[in-house]
């Protein structure tokens, strides 16, 4: 974009790309606010006023005007199941943002008529009931009315999965299929499956379902992952730890990310983590990775970061608060030959823990390894989710040189946790501000996408306002986080986590070029309007990996979403939504500007004779004598 007053002149101290006439929040307490960043080989060369940008403008400096927008650094998401979202991404529709029950049902009977033969249809996280105008799911009669033969499996949260006639057929669920253990096969009167699944409480049934559905295979999953990376680039994103999960093999599922980072496609910073796959054979597993790679393995593109969220299956509690808390069975003596497995050997870890009765049982097995020294030692850990940890856990946690990440799993559970364990658990769901008080890093994510959308400033705004996607208040003001704080757990204390703080997580000279440029202001913008942010410029390591809006077509161009019936090519992902708390002022300047539109649209008009060259004149009776 050409830029007044900036001319281009010969220096060996040129960047490769400025933007200036920006609102930059750094994140930097040395210099928190400034004007103009400059970035050179990736890396920020320079942060400042716009006329200290003249300097670093050379022949070939692409130079962008931010008109006055705010700046960020780059989001990073601390738990975001990356990998496997982007090998199944183009395969799935998205009701993430979706306002009503009815819009996501036209959406899906449209996707059923295009979708070939053997194919299915599947609507798996990012949405829940609450955020429908109806507040229900859908039943399987509008399933079967809206796609009568291609074969339907929607997804909602980790409690229940709604199957239509075609998928019941396709996964081959009968009347004599055994419910699995965990897991329930709803049954009619007759004996035969209706089309529900029930997490009771374990969702292995709901993801082993999905996994008979067709997958990728080849440059579908490049390309697939390649248009999901660019949808997280659309909110800001250019980092995120993927937390592995179940149905994600290494090194297989990791392949594609690992080809893309050799050909330099990715555009967004992944960190990974590794989670065995088969119960009872956990141990084998993590010694075998030992062998093969040591954590911060890779470059700050793509590296590994540890083992986890799961350790040892047996010690894994469930997050379906529709139903009881899990009371595990023993599971101490081959979770105790893990932990002290990694700690041993230089490992980090992170642990999937929902309940504080789980967390307090994992920390003595950690006390227990303190006492022979492997604790704290260095290594990286942390718990995740932990909705119910105890003040008595976090300074324990804290005493073991250990931190938490968090996700806004209640702002779609929200409601069920309340019905179950009342609005004062619910207050505390996790207990944010007492970790922040410990001096605990406290990272911040998603838990995208199987239930949670990947959006991450719907996690940004349950941060700030405790509302959940239905507007439910579950935390008071008491357990809430300030603007700053909320957007430090999403930049800084990612990179914390990943032992990256001393070069991302702030605009600072030195650090990673990592920055977005937003379309409200985060700062002022009304609470209920946080949650319709986007980026319209994205930027990582100076590389522009998302544009829209002014800047469209300074990204880089993708090949077409393949498959050409991918629900992603018709509907795309997140479904924005306009914000909400447009002020006074702001509705007179669109009104202004839609008069000044009419305008030029006469104007237009009465050159080509479809107009008087004159404006008409209105006559007004209420103003007649």
């Amino acid at each position: 974009m050409p830029v007044g007053g900036l001319v281009p002149s010969t220096t060996d101290n040129a960047a490769d790309l400025v933007v200036r006439n920006a609102k930059i929040y750094t994140g930097d307490p040395g210099r928190p606010k400034a004007e103009s960043i400059a970035i050179r080989d990736g890396v920020i060369m320079a942060v400042g006023d716009d006329k200290d940008m003249a300097g670093h403008v050379g022949p070939a400096t692409k130079v962008v005007d931010a008109l006055g927008r705010r700046m960020i650094p780059g989001l990073n998401d601390s738990h975001l199941h990356v990998i496997r979202g982007g090998l199944n991404y183009v395969l799935e529709l998205r009701w993430d943002g979706v306002p009503t029950l009815r819009q996501g049902l036209a959406m899906l009977r449209e996707q059923a008529a295009r979708t070939p033969k053997g194919q299915w249809v599947r609507v798996v996280g990012g949405w829940s009931a609450e955020q429908f105008a109806e507040r229900r799911l859908p039943t399987v009669a509008e399933l079967n009315a809206a796609a009568p033969d291609t074969p339907v499996f929607v997804l909602h949260l980790y409690q229940s999965a709604v199957l239509n006639r075609a998928a019941l057929k396709a996964a081959g669920y009968t009347r004599d299929t055994p419910d699995p253990k965990g897991g329930q096969i709803v049954r009619g009167r007759d004996g035969e499956p209706t089309g529900m699944l029930l997490a009771a409480p374990s969702a292995l049934i709901l993801y082993s379902t999905l996994a008979k559905a067709p997958v990728l295979e080849g440059e579908d999953r490049k390309t697939s992952t390649r248009h999901f990376l660019r949808e997280l680039n659309r909110f800001g994103l250019t980092s995120a730890i993927d937390a592995a999960g179940g149905f994600q093999n290494f090194p297989d599922n990791y392949s594609t990310v690992v080809e893309l980072a050799k050909a330099g496609q990715l555009s967004l910073r992944i960190a990974y983590h590794l989670f065995p796959q088969t119960a009872g054979q956990e141990i084998d597993d993590l010694a075998r990775w030992i062998e093969m790679a040591r954590p911060e393995d890779g470059d700050e593109w793509l590296r590994l970061n540890g083992a986890g969220e799961n350790l040892t299956w047996a010690a894994a509690d469930f997050e379906n608060f529709n139903q009881p808390r899990p009371e595990l069975a023993d599971y101490e003596s081959e979770f105790e030959k893990a932990v002290r497995l990694l700690m041993e050997n230089g490992w980090g870890f992170r642990l999937h823990a929902t309940y504080d009765e789980t967390i307090r049982r994992d920390l003595a097995v950690f006390e227990k390894l303190a006492a022979e020294g492997l604790f704290p030692a260095g290594n990286r850990w942390l718990f995740d989710h932990a909705e119910t940890v105890s003040a008595d856990s976090l300074d324990r946690v804290a005493a073991l040189g250990g931190a938490m990440s968090v996700q806004n799993r209640l702002s779609f559970q929200g409601e069920a946790f309340v019905r179950r364990y009342g609005p004062g658990a619910a207050a505390d769901a996790p207990p944010i501000r007492a970790m922040l008080e410990r001096g605990l890093t406290v990272g911040a994510g998603t838990d995208a996408t199987r239930v949670s959308t990947y959006n991450p400033w719907i996690a940004l705004h349950w941060l700030v306002t405790g509302r959940t996607v239905g507007d439910l208040i579950v935390r008071p003001p008491h357990n809430r986080v300030d603007r700053g704080t909320a957007l430090a757990m999403f930049t800084e204390a990612g990179a914390s986590l990943t032992g990256e703080e001393g070069v991302k997580g702030v605009l600072r000279p030195g650090f990673l070029g990592d920055f977005a440029v937003l379309s409200e202001d985060y700062f002022d913008v009304p609470e209920p309007d946080i949650a319709h942010i986007e980026s319209l410029l994205t930027v990582v390591g100076g590389r522009i990996v998302y544009a829209a809006a002014e800047y469209e077509g300074l990204d880089e161009q993708l090949p077409p979403v393949s498959p050409q019936w991918s629900p992603v090519a018709h509907f795309g992902g997140y479904q924005a939504t306009p914000g909400t708390g447009l002020s006074g002022a702001r509705q007179a300047e669109l009104l202004g500007q839609a008069v000044a539109e009419s305008e030029q649209h006469r104007q237009w008009r009465a050159r080509r004779g479809l107009a008087p060259e004159t404006e008409s004149t209105f006559f007004d009776p209420c103003f007649s004598l």
